[in-house]
């Protein structure tokens, strides 16, 4: 197996940290193996706002909720979407920017948000950190687009922690994934095998709990039912719209 399968397929959530400082230059190499990333029409319309203030880190986990793996992490990167840049470049051809007032603009964003995402991880992981994705960054929106002196027509779409992980988090067990075949298919999806995949593996995680001492977390149907029987970030469309985007379609 190559060191990027391998690394890939134990990659892990890490929300324990050691206190350790991360390398300003692992730091700047991580940033610019992201930048690397493809976006949609080449347009880059992604920027990266990031912080090791510790004040400044420790009131982002505030506004993502109280988050302690946010608050003890060594740095903080948020990934916005900016068609402020895209809308600047369009504005140099005498055109007018449309896809900002679209919904495709919205998945554009989100899009090469993930990509950039993953990036980074998989860059910081490889050399030794530990990362989690945080999506509450949307918690309290307004907040962290005034935080981070975000211009009209930029949104923060996710951010992620670095830093170093404790023993304890590096040596967690794996949690294991719903079953292959009801996740990839082969030329057509498969409802059934989706369904019977749900069903298996709310079995095989609440063995993993039990077989890990971990009987304080929720089984995948219960943990899935906890979010998603609501919308709980409310905030999205309100700021967003503050932020300059109005869908026509």
């Amino acid at each position: 197996m190559n060191q990027v399968i391998k690394q890939l397929s134990s990659r892990k959530s890490i929300r324990q940290f050691t206190g350790e400082s991360v390398k300003e230059e692992d730091l700047e190499l991580i940033i610019k193996t992201a930048q690397r990333c493809p976006t949609s029409i080449n347009g880059q319309q992604i920027s990266l706002v990031y912080t090791r203030d510790k004040d400044k880190i420790k009131q982002i986990a505030e506004f993502c909720g109280g988050q302690q793996q946010v608050a003890t992490a060594d740095v903080f990167i948020f990934i916005c979407v900016d068609f402020n840049r895209t809308i600047f470049a369009v504005e140099q051809t005498g055109e007018e920017h449309q896809i900002d007032k679209s919904a495709e603009g919205v998945l554009v964003g989100a899009v090469d948000a993930g990509i950039m995402l993953n990036a980074i991880q998989i860059s910081a992981e490889s050399l030794g950190y530990g990362t989690t994705a945080i999506g509450a960054v949307r918690n309290e929106p307004a907040a962290i687009i005034e935080l981070l002196g975000l211009p009209p027509k930029t949104f923060p779409i996710v951010g992620t922690t670095i830093g170093v992980p404790t023993k304890e988090a590096e040596d967690a067990p794996l949690k294991p994934r719903i079953p292959i075949e009801s996740f990839a298919f082969e030329d057509k999806y498969d409802d059934k095998k989706v369904k019977d995949g749900v069903l298996l593996y709310e079995k095989q995680m609440k063995k993993f709990r039990v077989d890990n001492n971990m009987n304080y977390l929720q089984s995948y149907c219960e943990q899935t039912a906890s979010y998603y029987k609501n919308i709980y970030f409310r905030k999205i469309e309100e700021n967003y719209t503050k932020q300059g985007f109005k869908f026509i379609d």
